[in-house]
């Protein structure tokens, strides 16, 4: 289910190709028409006639290890589910049971009413007795006008035990299903009350996927019109430009699962996982906010181009010619009590396959692999939890937005064949250790994380991550983390916001006396990276320096082929770090932070009478995109405007960048 079926491909193709083409030359209607707005309907209008779906199947994929945590036990009812590649156990629709729905612009956008039910399901084993969800229903939530539709799970006893949200949903026309390859099962208050575990409610814990078969067609098409597709580069109206701008909208971390968890004191490994809300921007032709309140949430680009959204190994479709599609990473951070930050987990990259264009302003600039202007798309917890979705970062190129495919996990050969990933439940996750999150080991310090979408062309990275503090805490079986006020922009940028003094405007040269700080962005070969220092006077007289390097896009790599079949390798980051100062001998109290506890990978340090450095003297652990290392030094010098040297020595064609810094002065 999570694998779009092709039969649908004949549809997206169909109605890409004269965009295609309008989106890239010069002759196109687009360079003196704008797109037609989503057609509102009058007041008295004729309602439209719902569609139907009954019969086919649906799928449950448990998030089993979440389960064994909070003391459930899922057990087979009546009918035991036929267990599918990716996990699920999917179960015969009744044929008695249907599910009604509207229908607008190819997409069920307002479910009216009905259920299905499933022939089979389970039994949950609690401590204080079972749940019976033999013959379960999905049953239709009341949302507001325009949401995405949700649903409840509904028990044998016609009570909602969980609902069901960031529903992946998709209308096919040969033959007519609505399908769900991906959607969050959610945690009841009910629920979450009964089993001792009030903080689980909302929590996710599995999947349902759903291929229904369409019975009655009522109004509209099944196709979305797809008219009018405009494409990064193409022209606008005016002399202007249709470009790509992604938004994250809203992001929100949930624990996962966890291995040899016994608590604070303990050296488990913790998986956390997100789920992230999208949207494209929403100017055409003027400037407005995408994310209201937010000092990012505003787009630089008038003219709002669609983004390509297809599914890894799908026919090259325009406008690259390959099957270019949106990537999504995600880490977490701690900023201990001394100041300084590190990036404490990180994820693999989850490859997105298809966009649901929730909330769209237009009509005609969007199908299901395709963004329109001002639409929404979530990927929930349960998908980015999913191996076959997940890749190693080293495949990526993302100032490129290249998937090296030949060689990759899920194309060793190049044969343009998918492969079946290789790992577990712990593969490409952030995983943390226990050790690492415990705030009784940690006094004084703070937690964070980011969501990070990565889009070809994207003409600012920046409003396409967010972060927000999270509050990890040991429940006695889980882990918690509170998810506390999101902001656009980097988890650097938030950190070195943090605890700066600010500058007394009647003498600002009073406070430099004792804490001086600097970020600088660092942007060549059309990619980003950001070096920031705060240094601090100390009670004893030492100036305390700390600095963090995040690598958003450097990937220095290896890059051969042609579209479709491109290969990325010898994929790495830089791999040292160097001040310029004379005060090497002056300098003490050294650190390196990787985010790992493995010390046998740690960059060495150096001090000569030119300067310090660590570098990378073992190989193998380079500071690769889309990650953040931090260094601390003592010294008996104050801060004086120098500069940082990066350098990727081991990369095919060596590297050396410098950015402006503070150093200790002579």
């Amino acid at each position: 289910m999570r694998l779009c079926r092709k039969n649908v491909l004949p549809v997206v193709i169909g109605g890409l190709l004269a965009a295609g083409v309008a989106g890239t030359t010069a002759t196109a209607l687009a360079q003196s028409q704008a797109r037609t707005a989503v057609d509102r309907p009058a007041t008295g209008e004729v309602q439209s006639r719902p569609w139907a779906v009954a019969g086919g199947d649906i799928g449950i994929r448990w998030n089993n290890d979440l389960a064994g945590d909070l003391g459930i036990r899922i057990r087979p009812a009546s009918v035991l589910g036929t267990r599918a590649s990716d996990g699920s156990e999917r179960f015969a629709l009744q044929p008695f049971s249907q599910l009604r729905f509207n229908v607008d612009n190819g997409y069920a956008r307002e479910m009216t009413g009905g259920a299905l039910q499933a022939r089979g399901g389970y039994r949950l084993e609690l401590r204080d007795g079972s749940i019976d969800l033999d013959g379960f229903r999905l049953v239709p939530r009341k949302v507001a006008a325009g949401a995405e539709p949700e649903f409840d799970l509904v028990g044998a006893d016609g009570v909602a035990w969980f609902h069901v949200d960031h529903v992946m949903h998709e209308l096919l026309d040969d033959p007519a299903a609505l399908t769900i390859g991906s959607s969050d099962i959610m945690i009841s208050e009910r629920l979450a009350r009964r089993i001792g575990a009030p903080y689980a409610a909302g929590w996710p814990i599995g999947e349902v996927q759903l291929d229904a078969t369409v019975q009655v067609r009522g109004s509209g098409g099944a196709r979305p019109l797809a008219n009018y597709i405009t494409w990064h580069g193409a022209p606008a109206p005016n002399g202007g430009v249709y470009e790509n701008d992604l938004f994250m909208q809203n992001t929100t971390l949930y624990y996962t699962r966890c291995r040899s968890c016994t608590g604070p004191n303990g050296s488990g490994q913790v998986v956390f996982t997100p789920s992230s809300t999208l949207k494209n921007n929403v100017n055409e032709g003027n400037i407005s906010a995408t994310v209201p309140g937010d000092p990012l949430g505003t787009s630089t680009a008038r003219w709002t181009a669609t983004i390509p959204w297809y599914q890894k190994f799908t026919a090259p479709s325009p406008p690259y010619q390959n099957d270019q599609h949106p990537y999504l990473i995600w880490n977490m951070y701690r900023t201990n009590a001394d100041g300084s930050i590190e990036q404490i987990g990180r994820s693999g990259v989850k490859q997105a396959y298809l966009t649901t264009n929730g909330s769209c302003l237009d009509s005609g600039d969007h199908h299901g692999h395709a963004l329109g202007r001002g639409c929404t798309d979530t990927y929930s917890a349960g998908n980015n939890d999913y191996t076959q979705g997940l890749s190693p970062r080293s495949e990526l190129v993302p100032s490129a937005g290249l998937w090296g495919r030949c060689g990759s996990t899920f194309d060793t050969n190049c044969d343009g064949v998918m492969n079946t990933g290789p790992g577990d439940e712990y593969w490409e996750r952030l995983v943390v250790r226990e050790s690492q999150i415990a705030p009784s080991l940690h006094p004084g310090a703070t937690w964070m994380y980011e969501s990070w979408y990565i889009a070809r062309d994207d003409i600012n990275i920046y409003n396409s991550m967010s972060s927000r503090p999270v509050t990890p805490a040991w429940t006695g079986s889980t882990w918690n983390a509170s998810n506390g006020s999101e902001r656009l922009g980097p988890a650097i940028d938030r950190w070195f916001a943090q605890g700066n003094t600010p500058t007394n405007p009647r003498n600002p040269k009073l406070g430099a006396r004792f804490e001086r700080t600097l970020m600088t962005e660092l942007v060549t070969e059309a990619s980003r990276a950001k070096v920031a220092v705060k240094a601090k006077r100390l009670p004893n007289g030492l100036w305390q320096y700390h600095y963090a390097v995040m690598n958003f896009e450097f990937a220095f790599a290896d890059i051969t082929g042609t579209n479709p079949n491109i290969r990325v390798s010898n994929n790495q980051g830089f791999d040292a770090f160097a001040l310029a100062t004379s005060a090497g001998a002056q300098v003490s109290g050294t650190v390196f932070r990787d985010g790992d506890i493995n010390a046998g990978n740690d960059w060495q340090f150096n001090a000569g009478g030119s300067g310090i450095e660590w570098r990378d003297a073992a190989g193998g652990n380079s500071l690769s995109w889309g990650v953040l290392y931090s260094f601390t030094l003592m010294s008996t010098k104050p801060p004086v405007d120098g500069v940082a040297i990066l350098r990727a020595d081991g990369a095919t064609r060596p590297r050396s960048f410098q950015v402006a810094t503070l150093v200790p002065g002579a």
